[in-house]
């Protein structure tokens, strides 16, 4: 019998020659009643030990694929030819259930970054305190404790909550004690355990439209009816909200992804339209902390007297989207609910970490690395905006954030798609306002700056400049 084995197979030389031998058998090169080699030869053959071919015989006997005759030798069974083959790699017969439509999108790690990057949402790792955070880290994890040695809370580490509710009270006007913060990973989690606690197949959903894609799929994966509500210079248009909406998903701080926030006028008017009919409201605040004015205007849960308003921020953007750290505030008849969706998907998040952070906000370590990262994306947005007027397009004003849109020309020329794919074929990486839209809208582009080489912007912009001449 000729038999190929790896030796070099990471699981070891045993499991790697019954691997080959239970494929010998069961795709019949090996056919029934053939008798197998000796322990002893098949040992010498592969320069393997003897002990090493007997366990393997021994698990192919124990399952019905060799029967071993006293004084006679060992013999394929009838079984191993009966047996299926392999399965190749990415066959199976099971698929996602009906109207399953959805497949993982790209991510930032999953290609190399470009020459000039304006990739939207990353912010720029080389500004994080890393050796700062591996000592916190470490000195968390030898600190141990009772925490450490059982499965903690879904709300998330008391102190960690207690820290993150004085940081967005003192940051951000959000009013919240520490019983009104449930730690998440990330804000995807948060918006993925509200719609599970308020949302039924059916369900209106209303989000901006343009706005943040993965919002408005998550929700359409629960069941909901997602109604798309135009945006324009002041945000949300609240009266283009079904008056049916069992949520509103909005970014009034900086609208995602043109980058208005929602004017005070809009917040009365959408709290009084929630108000009037039962409405939820979720309010993303994915990365006000990088502002350009001396204070944002009062939040959605601020303002809110109902308790409708489900608040909404990670430490993706202000720190590190590997982190994968967020919390959300909650208004205190949906606590106990969103604890048991977090509990029965998730469990708890890591504990450590979430000591870490406390730390690291509670040492003021946070307000340092945003006073800091503000100042170097205040300069690239500056830069940003004066080559940007070198161009035939539109900046759309902004206060916050990390990116940039601009309309494109309204009388034809190359649309943004087009230009996107242009762009990368030049080591440009941008997005377009067409992949945030699903209704009508102006056309144009995005332009992150959190991750762009400072040096790199204006000669980035120059070559976007060549695409869009005519």
């Amino acid at each position: 019998m000729d038999l190929a084995v790896d030796l070099s197979h990471r699981t070891g030389r045993t499991d790697a020659i019954y691997r080959a031998l239970r494929g010998a058998l069961t795709t019949g090169r090996v056919p029934a009643g053939e008798r197998l080699p000796s322990t002893r030869d098949l040992a010498r053959d592969l320069g393997v030990s003897r002990a090493s071919v007997a366990t393997a015989y021994e698990r192919l006997v124990a399952e019905g694929f060799l029967e071993s005759r006293p004084g006679a030798g060992t013999y394929a069974t009838e079984a191993a030819n009966d047996a299926p083959p392999a399965r190749r790699r990415g066959a199976g017969a099971l698929r996602p259930r009906a109207g399953w439509h959805w497949s993982p999108r790209p991510t930032s790690a999953d290609a190399a970054a470009p020459d000039h990057d304006f990739r939207v949402g990353i912010p720029d790792a080389s500004l994080f305190p890393f050796d700062t955070w591996r000592r916190l880290l470490a000195a968390e994890s030898r600190a141990g404790g009772p925490a450490a040695g059982a499965y903690g809370s879904p709300a998330g580490l008391p102190r960690f909550r207690a820290a993150v509710a004085r940081y967005v009270s003192g940051a951000r006007g959000v009013h919240a004690g520490p019983d009104d913060v449930i730690a998440t990973t990330g804000a995807q989690q948060a918006l993925d355990l509200v719609a599970r606690v308020l949302l039924e197949p059916g369900d209106v959903v209303a989000v901006e439209d343009p706005g943040y894609p993965e919002a408005r799929e998550l929700f359409a994966l629960h069941g909901a009816r997602v109604v798309p509500v135009p945006v324009d210079a002041e945000g949300l248009v609240v009266d283009e909200i079904p008056e049916r909406a069992r949520l509103v998903y909005t970014t009034p701080s900086h609208q995602f992804p043109l980058g208005m926030p929602l004017s005070l006028a809009r917040r009365r008017a959408l709290l009084a339209h929630v108000r009037r009919h039962g409405t939820a409201v979720v309010e993303d605040d994915y990365d006000s902390e990088f502002r350009r004015t001396r204070r944002p205007l009062e939040p959605l849960q601020a303002l809110d007297r109902d308790g409708r308003v489900v608040y909404v921020g990670t430490f993706s953007k202000s720190l590190l989207p590997g982190l994968r750290a967020g919390y959300l505030v909650a208004p205190p008849s949906l606590r106990d609910a969103l604890l048991a969706a977090r509990q029965l998907t998730d469990g708890h998040g890591a504990v450590h970490v979430q000591a870490a952070l406390a730390r690291f906000l509670d040492d003021g370590l946070l307000a340092r690395h945003v006073r800091k990262a503000s100042a170097r994306y205040a300069e690239r947005h500056e830069i940003l905006l004066d080559a940007l007027a070198e161009l035939p397009v539109e900046p759309v004003p902004s206060a916050a954030g990390l990116h940039v849109a601009a309309h494109l020309p309204e009388d034809g020329g190359v649309d943004s798609r087009t230009l996107v794919a242009r762009a990368r074929r030049r080591s440009v990486a941008l997005e377009s306002l067409a992949t945030y839209a699903t209704g009508p809208h102006r056309d144009g582009i995005v332009l992150g700056i959190g991750n762009a080489v400072t040096s790199s912007i204006r000669p980035g912009i120059r070559v976007l400049a060549s695409l869009l001449d005519p």
